[in-house]
């Protein structure tokens, strides 16, 4: 039987991308070691690691540890802070022809405005993601997006500073209790998508030295045990919000791990942790989903985004 060519485009606010598979940020830096296996256009999107304002050697090591079905990480905001990030791999990224999501990150209301004005000169970016998920030193290591008050500021600030062209997609933490209204706020102040979910936050203790094994202590916890975790997240926010693009991640490893996703409400999907094992899984997950879309009849991957909700309807 003949299956129909899936359009596989899609739209995160007024961004169009002509595939939805994504980097996650921190899991490909800005993009060259992966394009050693891959063509950085044939994806979505490239989404850096968040950067800084200035320079970071992020946290002590160790830095990772392997859990069941995961990982734990610990590695920090380490990074080269936004002036030389800006001129050096914005400039590759594009020179790649790869379209370039860039993603802030601060520990101050003010620092993520200052990085959001930084963006405004440069051209050829197609979103910039701002990670909330961050500790916020003005409210003793509070997570902003934990916070509803500061997470809503700090996307305020970043819009008014940015100006009212690139898309700002949010990206919200799973911590919390009530992450809907979490959204809700971030899309008052001027989010135009969100990216679900960051990492969740673990830890694990080492039986022979008695100690956390982490030289941060804590870490964010990926790969597929947050997966099922992701899928609740998504598809409770896109109930709430169903005209907000959702750029959805946690624990994708194949096309059946992205098509779950889409049919909960998101319209791309970011690969992060399958990338460490298989530096090519973007692309091959990204040809999954394409097989699968047309194997349920879909045309359209927009068609496909949020289906799972419509059986309440039926």
């Amino acid at each position: 039987m003949m299956t129909m060519p899936v359009d596989m485009s899609t739209t995160l606010g007024n961004a169009w991308f002509p595939h939805p598979i994504f980097t996650a940020s921190g899991c490909a830096s800005s993009g060259k070691e992966l394009a050693q296996f891959f063509d950085l256009k044939d994806i979505g999107a490239v989404v850096t690691k968040s950067v800084m304002n200035k320079p970071r050697h992020g946290r002590p090591t160790p830095r990772m540890a392997e859990t069941p079905s995961g990982m734990l990480n610990s590695i920090g905001l380490q990074g080269p802070g936004i002036d030389a990030f800006l001129a050096t791999d914005v400039p590759w990224l594009l020179e790649q022809k790869a379209r370039v999501i860039v993603s802030i990150a601060g520990e101050t209301i003010e620092e993520y405005s200052t990085l959001a004005r930084k963006l405004r000169s440069v051209s050829g970016i197609s979103a910039v993601e701002v990670n909330i998920s961050c500790p916020n030193v003005e409210n003793r290591g509070m997570v902003f997006a934990c916070d509803p008050d500061a997470s809503r500021r700090v996307i305020d600030g970043v819009r008014k500073a940015i100006g009212g062209e690139l898309p700002i997609i949010a990206k919200l933490s799973p911590d919390v209790t009530n992450l809907p209204d979490i959204a809700k706020g971030v899309v008052d102040a001027g989010a135009d998508a969100l990216a679900l979910i960051n990492t969740v936050l673990g830890m694990v203790i080492n039986i022979d030295t008695m100690r956390t094994h982490l030289g941060g202590k804590t870490g964010g916890l990926s790969g597929p045990a947050i997966r099922p975790i992701a899928v609740r997240a998504i598809y409770q926010v896109h109930a709430a919000l169903p005209q907000i693009p959702i750029l959805g991640m946690g624990g994708v490893a194949s096309g059946r791990d992205a098509l779950e996703l889409i049919l909960a409400g998101a319209s791309g999907v970011s690969v992060g942790t399958a990338s460490f094992g298989n530096p090519s899984a973007p692309i091959a997950i990204q040809n999954e989903l394409r097989d699968l879309l047309a194997q349920r009849g879909f045309t359209t991957l927009k068609d496909a985004v949020g289906y799972a909700h419509r059986e309440a309807s039926i």
